[in-house]
């Protein structure tokens, strides 16, 4: 007589815990973190959370901010706040240093989404993203996609640019790389505030990046590539075709 073996384990249909709808950063190992290569990393909030994007979110999220940036091997040095995510650019010395300092940063993170707007439970969607910034260009590219995230989201909905001011929901108050006069402050500002942010270490984040040259406010992160995408072809391109 043949005896199945009983209990739990095994391969099967829909096995494992299910799979939720906003999961989207893979549970793999994550690579080695240089500590002189700064790290844009986003954190993705559940789709029952209220847009973070408005005044009482960011004015206690700069409180908070400001009692973390700074752990032992890990700083936050430029961030952005858009409606259901927060770009970060972070330096940390190793991937354990990085670990430990997002792990801290998503917990006071959540704490305030909560504290805010009177929830309780879970607020993110998934584990961190990030990728690793190698080169002065990548860098400089992290930079403008942060701090200029607002008129990325805005010129995909719209297809057309936003004004050009400062985001207040971002670190742009800070920073030192704009190319001619700083843009005006825009919604959220507080222009009187202290700074929330740490301020860079690394060659790359302080000055390498500038080799590509000053960042301009009026820069939309992505749109060129879509124009060039979808332009329509002319002259012997077209012809060729």
């Amino acid at each position: 007589m043949e005896f199945r073996p009983r209990g739990r384990g095994g391969v099967r249909p829909g096995a494992g815990r299910p799979r939720t709808r906003r999961s989207r950063v893979p549970h793999r190992s994550r690579g080695g973190v240089p500590g002189h290569c700064p790290v844009l990393v986003t954190l993705r909030v559940l789709d029952d959370v209220p847009g973070l994007r408005c005044a009482q979110f960011v004015r206690e999220f700069r409180k908070t901010l400001r009692k973390g940036a700074r752990r032992p091997g890990f700083r936050v040095v430029h961030y952005s706040i858009q409606n259901d995510h927060a770009h970060f650019l972070v330096e940390a010395q190793g991937k354990v240093c990085l670990a430990n300092g997002m792990k801290s940063l998503g917990a006071r993170f959540a704490r305030c989404v909560n504290r805010v707007f009177e929830r309780a439970g879970r607020v993110l969607a998934d584990r961190f993203h990030h990728v690793v910034k190698r080169t002065p260009t990548e860098v400089r590219r992290a930079l403008a996609y942060v701090l200029l995230n607002v008129r990325k989201h805005f010129w995909q909905r719209r297809r057309r640019e936003p004004p050009v001011v400062l985001d207040g929901a971002s670190s742009g108050l800070w920073f030192d790389g704009w190319k001619g006069r700083a843009p005006p402050a825009g919604r959220y500002a507080d222009p009187g505030r202290a700074c929330e942010v740490a301020p860079a270490r690394s060659w790359l984040l302080s000055k390498g990046w500038r080799r590509g040259g000053l960042i301009d406010p009026a820069e939309v992160p992505g749109a060129s590539a879509h124009r060039r995408r979808h332009a329509p072809r002319t002259g012997s391109a077209a012809v060729a075709a």
